[in-house]
């Protein structure tokens, strides 16, 4: 098995070494596993669990308070399953994959998400809050009216300067630390994305990462997984031109690095990408870091 993780494009983060300990941990563990569908889910459990990252434990905070998770699946056979909205939930990689094996759907969102988690055995109900979290959320003056309030409140929170830092440090939300991994065992590959969100959007956002095309996206040429701006991401289906550049012909750091240069010319803003083909792996980014591993069996 090959794998390829990521802990997200955003800002350099204050402790480097622990979180790429914990991406070369994860990496290794989607290596052992049997499938890519399998590898995947391992690799980003590791990153849900780790509150370094925004997904699961630590991820963003919304405007009222919660912490909702969203992610994605795809495989090369193009199964796709994907989850978001979904309170309490640490391992969305999970509840997505049982959308794609247990449904005949393509995504299912909130408390129906948490219910459906439930059901299959992936655990519900755990406080995805962190002290710097709630203390970040809690010293923004949180509104508390209806939807009016709230997006006066995020005016000027969501979408400029400190929330687009990433890295993790207690005064900057750590919105662009989403995870994701692309596995391949040289015949079928998967591919899945999984977040947080972002801090102090509107209760109830969804972004890139559940959108098939956006966040993640497999054929049999590979997969991708993306991470960045998820607004701007969705608008040009970035994982999705990435791997239409493998179809292309292209090897998997040219894939990454023209998906990002295309990316950034049409939006101007900042995400990142890793890619799997079938014998190469890349990534490109144009924040100011993104921290990946590979591992193989």
């Amino acid at each position: 098995m090959r794998v390829i993780v990521h802990g997200g494009a955003g800002g350099a983060p204050d402790e480097p070494e622990p979180r790429q300990a914990v991406l070369d941990e994860a990496a290794a563990r989607g290596a052992d596993a049997a499938t890519p569908l399998d590898a995947v889910e391992a690799a980003v459990g590791v990153l849900e669990s780790d509150r370094r990252f925004n997904a699961g434990v630590g991820g963003a905070v919304q405007s009222d308070g919660v912490v909702r998770t969203d992610a994605g699946v795809m495989t090369s056979d193009r199964a796709v399953g994907a989850a978001c909205s979904m309170p309490g939930v640490e391992h969305a990689a999970s509840v997505a994959r049982v959308v794609c094996e247990e449904t005949p759907h393509v995504f299912v969102s909130g408390d129906h998400a948490v219910d459906l988690a439930a059901e299959f055995g992936v655990e519900t109900g755990v406080d995805l809050l962190t002290d710097e979290t709630r203390e970040r959320y809690d010293a923004e003056d949180p509104p508390r009216g209806g939807p009016r309030e709230h997006l006066d409140w995020l005016a000027s929170r969501f979408g400029s300067g400190d929330d687009q830092a990433g890295g993790g440090s207690k005064d900057k939300a750590p919105d662009h630390d989403t995870v994701g991994a692309v596995a391949t065992d040289g015949e079928s590959f998967a591919a899945v994305t999984s977040t947080g969100g972002r801090s102090f959007a509107l209760a109830g956002r969804v972004g890139d990462v559940p959108q098939v095309g956006s966040g993640f996206f497999c054929t049999e040429a590979g997969g991708a997984s993306a991470t960045g701006a998820g607004e701007d991401i969705a608008r040009v289906t970035l994982s999705r031109r990435a791997v239409d550049f493998l179809d292309d012909g292209l090897d998997a750091q040219a894939a990454a690095d023209r998906a990002i240069a295309e990316f950034e010319a049409v939006t101007g803003s900042g995400a990142g990408v890793i890619v799997l083909g079938d014998e190469t792996a890349g990534s490109a980014f144009n924040t100011e870091g993104m921290q990946t591993s590979v591992a193989q069996e």
